[in-house]
């Protein structure tokens, strides 16, 4: 640093608010530091900052990557939050597995990570939010939500069912099933008790038409074939996520059934080829953008004022209308 004021014709300090950016300093000073600092080839030392200021400038993310590709919209809105804002992203796979969870997380505290946004495993003892809690991490949990405790950002589950629904009762259906999502997660306990709440309304049976969760493609296949083999009257289907819509699509084509000729089929979560399909999908849409900016900024909120009561918000979804329910 001492170096770069030299050549710069600045104090140290001045050097130190041009990098930290924690004074105002004018525009021509700026550039004559940092055209010193690619002289110098000057690197700030981060760990000695952040001994200083007690931060890191940086967060972890802890989500399925793999096993649900929905997640990657979500991930790419809060790295271009934190990007705009200098933060630094650590980014791990839990494979949806509670001990590689854990074991992320413990490791992303070491680092002093500023906060950690995590889309929760299936955990029945919910280690992850005891470890989160018991030490005082900044988090905010993101589409799963399990604790009152933590920040959450997800999308209003119980509605979107309802829409769904709603569409395929107004165009004439009376025998709908469920394929619902992952075993143990909040939103699929919350989409199944919405699904059986709205038909009740509606007045719909729900016997042989309400499947297991399923965990993959190939469960979510057996899970509609075998509504498909118990109700061979069903006249729709309703999927709970991604991996359920594709697995129930296989399985009807297993029956030699047309969608939406001899049946229609709706889902949770649009992806990329849900436009590309024949038919094309209709499905209800997640605001993954807004998901994602919405949790980065009540991480900012928490990190400025740690004593806050959780807060809790839940995006509206879309329906968007394609094919495969019959409209087009």
């Amino acid at each position: 640093m001492q170096d770069v004021a030299r050549l710069a014709g600045v104090s140290m300090a001045t050097v130190s608010h041009v990098i930290n950016e924690t004074r105002y300093v004018s525009p021509e000073t700026i550039e004559q530091v940092r055209a010193a600092i690619r002289e110098t080839h000057y690197t700030p030392n981060s760990l000695a900052r952040s001994l200083v200021t007690n931060s890191t400038s940086t967060v972890g993310v802890v989500v399925s990557w793999n096993a649900n590709p929905y997640f990657s919209d979500i991930v790419s809105a809060i790295a271009t939050e934190c990007s705009n804002a200098g933060i630094s992203v650590l980014l791990s796979d839990s494979n949806d597995v509670p001990e590689n969870e854990l074991r992320i997380i413990e490791e992303f505290h070491e680092r002093r990570v500023d906060g950690i946004f995590l889309a929760l495993s299936p955990d029945p003892e919910l280690r992850s939010i005891q470890y989160l809690i018991s030490n005082n991490v900044n988090a905010v949990l993101i589409d799963r939500r399990a604790s009152a405790d933590l920040d959450f950002v997800g999308i209003q589950n119980a509605y979107g069912v309802e829409l769904l629904l709603d569409h395929l009762i107004f165009h004439g259906l009376r025998k709908i099933g469920f394929i619902p999502g992952h075993f143990g997660y909040q939103t699929t306990i919350e989409r199944t008790r919405s699904f059986l709440s709205r038909a009740a309304f509606h007045g719909l049976s729900t016997v042989g038409l309400v499947a297991e969760p399923s965990n993959s493609t190939d469960e979510a296949e057996a899970r509609a074939a075998q509504i498909l083999h118990d109700v061979p009257d069903v006249e729709g289907l309703i999927t709970g996520n991604n991996l359920a819509t594709i697995g129930s699509m296989r399985a009807i084509r297993q029956h030699g059934l047309n969608v939406p000729k001899d049946i229609v089929l709706v889902g949770i979560d649009d992806f990329e080829w849900a436009d590309s399909f024949e038919p094309r999908l209709t499905v209800l849409a997640q605001p993954c953008k807004l998901i994602g900016q919405n949790a980065m900024k009540l991480m900012k909120e928490r990190s400025r004022n740690p004593g806050i009561e959780p807060r809790i918000v839940e995006l509206e979804p879309t329906l968007i209308v394609r094919n495969s329910c019959g409209c087009r």
